[in-house]
């Protein structure tokens, strides 16, 4: 175990460590980040604890989050709705324990249908989906199992479905966000708040 500098800690949700890792937070932390956890906690009720997993280094939290913000908040063809879904569905295929709670939770919130924020989880091809939604879900199923046998003609479906070429863009891009994301929240053991379980049912 790395030996920790006076008074300071792993980061801890009620008493359970937020991963398995031994990674002290940043001491002192910078203003703005500090800040930021006060607007999550405040707009959220909590500060996600993939954040706090992050906050041992200032440049890797800064590039998790920049890039999870572009991605999954910025302007995008795609709604935000789409984009959770996006997330659900790849993190149901890798099997990742705190992506499927937290951004199950933004489907179900987003949605307003706590039953499409379940079907997601356990088998999106289960849920009473738009085409536009399946032929999406679909492609970026086939990006995150089997991505050497995507070709043009799964771009072209997804054309024929409405989607422009800066779409599809978003679309590998947050499918490949989240086949990171999920491999290091797996690796790690990182724990989802407590909160996230009972919300938006």
């Amino acid at each position: 175990m790395t030996e920790l500098k006076e008074g300071r800690e792993p980061v801890k949700q009620a008493g359970k460590a937020v991963t398995a890792l031994d990674l002290p937070p940043m001491d002192p932390m910078p203003d703005d980040i500090g800040n930021y956890f006060a607007i999550c906690a405040e707009k959220l009720g909590m500060v996600p604890n993939v954040l706090q997993a992050y906050s041992f280094d200032e440049a890797k939290f800064r590039a998790f989050s920049q890039l999870y913000n572009n991605l999954m908040l910025d302007e995008s063809g795609l709604s935000k709705l789409e984009r959770e879904m996006i997330a659900v569905v790849v993190s149901s295929i890798n099997r990742c324990f705190y992506c499927l709670v937290a951004h199950g939770q933004a489907v179900r919130q987003l949605s307003g249908d706590p039953l499409l924020g379940e079907l997601m989880v356990m088998n999106y091809r289960a849920a009473d989906l738009s085409n536009r939604h399946r032929v999406m879900l679909d492609y970026a199923a086939k990006l995150t199992e089997t991505p050497e046998k995507v070709t043009g003609e799964d771009r072209a479906t997804l054309t024929a479905v409405g989607f422009s070429d800066r779409d599809i863009w978003d679309i590998a891009n947050v499918t490949g966000f989240f086949n990171m994301s999920n491999r290091v929240a797996i690796a790690s053991d990182m724990t989802p708040n407590d909160g996230y379980h009972g919300q938006d049912r």
